[in-house]
């Protein structure tokens, strides 16, 4: 059994990471990998329906079985088309029920070789096909900043629903994140993308690619693929890998839960606090466990105005409980 060693400069703490001839190969090979039958085809189908009706929760109209309502009008705000972080929606019920999978918290578990973990409070995606009300462009980036060295955070998803080539999802620039160090040795400015933040609200980790830059990867070997799943797969990449979402264009709707998590002795204790905070809130945070928490804290936005629907906490809370407020930050190991 082999070891990594990697390095987080936020924390100057070293974490193990232990490869057992299992999917850590291909991992730690290429950045990224698709992990196979995490739940069952029935739970996915129960995550798959509760999105729906959480959709429908907010009254503007929305039938998933009626395409005339799959339009912003019928939907609370989302961000690119289908991915939600406002409305408590990080703190459903149904999301943490997805971070306390079993199987799911055994990955990060054995990726980072501890049980003792905390996770991201990140949105989720349902994504509905064939959208007319929608304008999208490739939005290629990276979640981590070139002054952070190494591994330093995993995101993930749990896919609901079939994914193939025409359905949308996830695209991943494969072994994009063994070439970080080397792209980033040389000054480089964030692309001005039409979804970039505003400078006020620029997270410090999202670097956004140019299409120059994608070129600069594919010509030395890194490939952009587009990720297929089946219900119940689950799929890690590092956080220095160069990804994005794309719009569905078939007949199937996305369902995805973000999900990432990190060693808890990565966080400071101003950091727990903070998450702490977020947690009793039903407050979201960007997709690093243990540090650039960042509430979320602008509200969604309708025709100028904040969203009427707007609320400040789940439609169904989750039923709190030790591993929820130990993986929460709230409670230690």
């Amino acid at each position: 059994m082999s070891s990594i060693q990697i390095e987080t400069a936020s924390s100057n703490l070293v974490a193990s990471v232990q490869t057992r001839g299992d999917w850590q190969d291909e991992f730690q090979k290429y950045g990224c990998v698709v992990i196979k039958n995490v739940i069952t085809p029935e739970r996915a189908s129960y995550y798959r329906d509760k999105q729906i009706q959480w959709l429908k929760k907010f009254d503007l109209g929305f039938d998933e079985n009626d395409e005339s309502t799959w339009t912003a009008d019928h939907l609370p705000v989302s961000f690119k088309g289908g991915m939600y972080f406002a409305y408590g929606a990080p703190h459903e019920k149904m999301a943490w029920e997805a971070r306390t999978e079993p199987a799911v918290i055994d990955i990060f578990e054995k990726l980072w070789g501890t049980k003792e973990i905390i996770s991201s409070f990140d949105g989720m995606n349902i994504s509905l096909p064939r959208r007319k009300d929608l304008n999208w462009s490739p939005w290629p980036h990276c979640d981590q900043n070139p002054d952070r060295k190494g591994m330093q955070a995993v995101q993930g998803l749990l896919n609901y629903a079939p994914n193939g080539p025409n359905d949308g999802g996830l695209m991943l620039m494969k072994g994009s994140a063994n070439l970080f160090d080397e792209f980033f040795a040389h000054k480089r400015e964030s692309y001005d993308h039409e979804d970039a933040p505003p400078p006020e609200a620029q997270f410090m980790d999202l670097f956004l690619f140019s299409k120059e830059d994608v070129k600069w990867f594919e010509d030395r070997g890194c490939e952009l693929i587009k990720v297929n799943m089946e219900p119940g797969d689950f799929v890690l990449w590092d956080s220095r890998t160069m990804h994005y979402a794309c719009l569905p264009e078939g007949k199937q709707i996305r369902h995805v839960q973000y999900i990432c998590m990190t060693p808890r002795k990565f966080a400071t204790p101003e950091a727990l606090e903070l998450k702490k905070e977020c947690f009793e809130n039903f407050v979201g945070t960007t997709h690093w466990p243990h540090c650039n928490i960042r509430p979320t804290k602008e509200k969604p936005m309708r025709d100028g105005v904040v969203c009427p629907k707007d609320r400040n906490e789940p439609f169904e809370k989750p039923d709190v409980t030790e591993t929820i407020l130990r993986l929460a930050g709230v409670e230690a190991y």
